[in-house]
């Protein structure tokens, strides 16, 4: 213990020392917490909307008011060409266009339906099927609309009417903040307690220090354990840190325990650094570390359910996801905070971090080899 005490007053003093690295630690998660929460939305809005008005009626003026009145669409242009209408598409100024037929309220009164056409800019995936069924969901409101004031009912209506009553668990405001704040939080730790544990080591090699620690008695759990005990420490207090920030500046208190979320972070942690120091023992150098975490963490982020769901992934991805412990971790967060779950019902991926933990730190005590 003696030993240990003695590499934990080193670690953290090289730690304070750089005040690059305290930035790095305190106020990079910080800003980036405050920023990126209001990118990362799920909803797509101003789509840029062009309508070809072919019939000038008094119902398609209605639908066109409707379309713009719902905050989502902003009317680009209102012309009766459809040519010029697909120009704009071609030339980004558009991304959807909506065409109404010559008959369009003849046919709707007197036939008792229509037809609209649509074309929609798909270079944006994302934006052009959400954009689609904006407009689709909007038409539909206009068309009961219309049928609800032609309706005449009589004193008693034979059809059969149901109510459905929507109730929104967990989230009733449906505020995406809820579901996407937890997830950053935990890929802002996992990036700092990996990003920084992997550079440790590999520092020590590149400025000589490792080999001055190398020829003495010094043990390589000792040592493995005096590079992990500072990052772990500094990964709880950003969690706070970011905690803290979630409840400031977005109102977001978790419906369960903070002791549940710092129990498993706690474990989570021991996951991650051991991670990092894997891979530094592995690279001789900085930019190494550097490239090969990167890559990780591009893997981690984009098959972690933070912003694409997991169920919805093909069956190989599902796979990489259940040896990616930031999809554990985003998981219980989002259970924590969200529905109030407790350490029972995150059980299975506290068990499942500590194999991982166990793997990764043994595996680094292993292979990391004394050399005088």
């Amino acid at each position: 213990m003696r030993t240990l005490r003695f590499l934990l007053q080193k670690e953290f003093r090289q730690i304070f020392r750089d005040p690059s690295i305290i930035r790095i630690i305190f106020m990079m998660p910080s800003i980036q917490l405050l920023i990126l929460p209001w990118a990362a939305d799920y909803e797509v809005k101003n789509i840029q909307l062009s309508v070809v008005d072919h019939d000038h009626s008094q119902y398609s003026r209605q639908l066109v008011n409707k379309v713009t009145a719902s905050g989502y669409f902003r009317l680009q242009d209102y012309s009766g060409s459809f040519t010029n209408a697909l120009q704009q598409v071609e030339h980004d100024e558009a991304d959807l266009v909506l065409e109404i037929p010559a008959d369009f309220e003849k046919k709707l009164i007197k036939e008792n339906e229509s037809t609209l056409f649509m074309a929609i800019n798909a270079i944006n995936g994302v934006k052009a099927n959400l954009g689609g069924a904006y407009l689709r969901s909007i038409v539909q409101d206009f068309n009961r609309e219309v049928r609800l004031k032609w309706v005449q009912l009589p004193r008693f209506n034979p059809e059969l009417q149901v109510a459905v009553t929507a109730s929104n668990w967990f989230n009733p405001s449906m505020n995406y903040k809820y579901f996407m704040v937890p997830g950053i939080l935990v890929v802002l730790v996992t990036m700092v307690g990996s990003f920084l544990a992997s550079l440790n080591i590999v520092r020590e090699k590149e400025i000589g220090t490792i080999e001055q620690i190398n020829v003495t008695p010094v043990k390589k759990y000792h040592f493995i354990l005096g590079k992990l005990i500072p990052f772990w420490i500094l990964g709880l207090l950003i969690l706070t840190i970011g905690l803290t920030i979630s409840w400031v500046a977005y109102g977001i208190m978790p419906a369960g325990s903070l002791l549940v979320i710092y129990s498993f972070a706690a474990v989570y942690l021991l996951a991650v650094l051991g991670l990092g120091l894997l891979l530094s023992t592995y690279t001789s150098n900085q930019q190494q570390a550097m490239l090969l975490s990167f890559f990780l963490m591009m893997v981690f982020i984009l098959l972690s359910g933070l912003y694409t769901s997991i169920d919805s992934m093909p069956n190989w991805a599902k796979i990489i996801t259940r040896f990616n412990p930031v999809t554990y971790f985003i998981d219980v967060m989002r259970m924590v905070v969200l529905k109030g779950s407790g350490l029972k019902d995150i059980s299975s991926h506290i068990f499942t971090m500590l194999g991982f933990a166990v793997v990764l730190n043994t595996w680094a005590v292993i292979h990391y080899k004394k050399r005088s």
